[in-house]
């Protein structure tokens, strides 16, 4: 897979090594060490065994059979499907079925009714595969389905390639890294981001498995990758925070991270955490630099190659002064190329000029700087004529020191339209007055919540994202 003249695995072929040296300690995952040359004739010999497959699925644990299977579609010119280990039986017929994928690569699961190609993890092999069309399509990532059956999002080998490589640009991202994650690799940020940008850049992975405080502070990284829900435990162990004093960079993503967990890490690691925005139909669109400023809250500037902009819902250019809310819309080379068999769904979600509606609502100031205030359709709240962001509502809260978690929503309300409401998980005892009065003085008047419920738990996805439409 190549970006110019660089195939995706940083090397002049799928399984040269990079710099014409191997790397020994390429990947980790498990407890088991793979080079580099061991991984890609591993991965080599997993592409010739699957035939005249057109799309294949993988099982996607955290294991390094995933990785082989992957890295054996990419060599081979296939593409991957990464199915979530823990979808339930009718959403995995759905994804098997809506993908068209014809085998299983490694383990699969109980009752699969597709043919299983085994992964051996010691069989090498060294024969070369001509480099793929950078067009083609590489990944089959499929979206949580939270507003109907999860929808297949094509990842081509070039935009894979371009993502990649404006992210190593924008963190300095070097061979001389070690990165660190125990991030699903179903997802972008776990497997394309986390596993294959590392192997674009030639820096080790370790994959902790789970993404414990003790499991971050024991592996020996310079750059870690976590969920607002992996750094808000690392600060409840200021001990295994001050483990990742040495690291050069922490990355949080895939939803917001609290502004106090942002402070918490900056005061026990020395590091102020990098912040990223993107999706899987963008990759990384959005990031704080390793040579810039990081505010708490925002998401920094446009990667390489990327333009943005906001547009309100008749269509009109929203202000770019760090107030104003509106539609955010993107283009860029690491674009998806569409939703699978989905042409109108595809057509629906660009524009006639040609940017993509990523469905989340932003600010962005004089500067450039964008701030995430959340999803079009859960976190802008219309209240009693006024347009409230779910996002800077829950920042206040986080404020307060009895607030664990919070997720705000608009619930229907005959006479403002919407009533905003926080689901709170509570450290200690505060009273809903307490906690109102504490935004009302925040932020402006308008914005506080008419609403507080207490609730134990909220309902979250693998990646830590608050499933908001479970609320109400």
């Amino acid at each position: 897979m190549s970006f110019g003249s660089v195939p995706l695995l940083g090397c002049s072929s799928p399984h040269a090594l990079v710099h014409g040296q191997d790397i020994p300690n390429a990947v980790t995952i498990e407890g088991t060490t793979l080079s580099r040359g061991d991984l890609l004739g591993a991965a080599t010999s997993v592409a010739e065994r699957m035939g005249p497959a057109e799309r294949v699925a993988v099982f996607a644990e955290p294991t390094v059979d995933t990785v082989l299977g992957v890295v054996g579609c990419l060599i081979a010119g296939v593409p991957v499907v990464p199915v979530p280990p823990d979808s339930g039986a009718a959403e995995r017929a759905h994804i098997l079925t809506d993908s068209g994928a014809q085998i299983w690569l490694g383990k699969a699961p109980d009752g699969a009714d597709l043919p299983v190609v085994p992964v051996r993890r010691h069989a090498r092999s060294w024969h070369t595969y001509p480099e793929p069309d950078p067009g083609a399509p590489a990944v089959v990532l499929y979206t949580s389905g939270t507003t109907g059956p999860p929808k297949g999002v094509v990842l081509g080998r070039a935009a894979i390639a371009a993502g990649l490589d404006a992210l190593i640009e924008a963190w300095d991202w070097t061979a001389s890294d070690v990165l660190v994650h125990g991030l699903p690799l179903f997802h972008l940020h776990g497997l394309v981001i986390g596993m294959l940008g590392a192997l674009r850049v030639g820096s080790p992975v370790i994959h902790t498995g789970r993404p414990t405080p003790q499991a971050y502070a024991e592996a020996p990284g310079s750059l870690y990758f976590g969920v607002p829900t992996v750094w808000s435990r690392i600060v409840d162990d200021p001990d295994a925070a001050a483990r990742l004093a040495g690291a050069r960079l922490l990355v949080s993503g895939s939803a917001p991270l609290p502004t106090p967990v942002f402070e918490r890490l900056r005061t026990l690691t020395g590091h102020a955490p990098i912040e990223r925005y993107g999706m899987s139909e963008t990759m990384i669109t959005l990031s704080t630099r390793a040579d810039g400023e990081r505010r708490p809250g925002w998401v920094g500037l446009p990667v390489h190659g990327v333009q943005t902009r906001l547009r309100d819902e008749s269509g009109a250019p929203v202000p770019h002064d760090g107030e104003s809310i509106g539609g955010l819309q993107v283009r860029g080379p690491m674009v998806f190329d569409g939703y699978l068999n989905r042409p109108e769904t595809t057509a629906a979600n660009w524009t006639d000029d040609g940017w993509f509606r990523t469905g989340d609502v932003a600010v962005i100031d004089p500067e450039g700087f964008h701030r995430i205030v959340g999803r079009e359709s859960v976190d802008l709240i219309k209240s009693g004529g006024y347009r409230v962001g779910a996002g800077e509502v829950e920042t206040a809260l986080l404020g307060h020191p009895a607030v664990a978690e919070v997720a705000v929503v608009g619930l229907p309300d005959a006479d403002l339209g919407q009533r905003i409401t926080a689901f709170v998980v509570l450290r200690h005892e505060a009273s809903a007055r307490e906690l109102i009065d504490h935004v009302a003085e925040q932020l402006s008047v308008h914005k506080r919540p008419r609403e507080i419920r207490v609730v134990d738990t909220l309902p979250r996805n693998a990646m830590g994202k608050v499933r908001k439409a479970l609320l109400g």
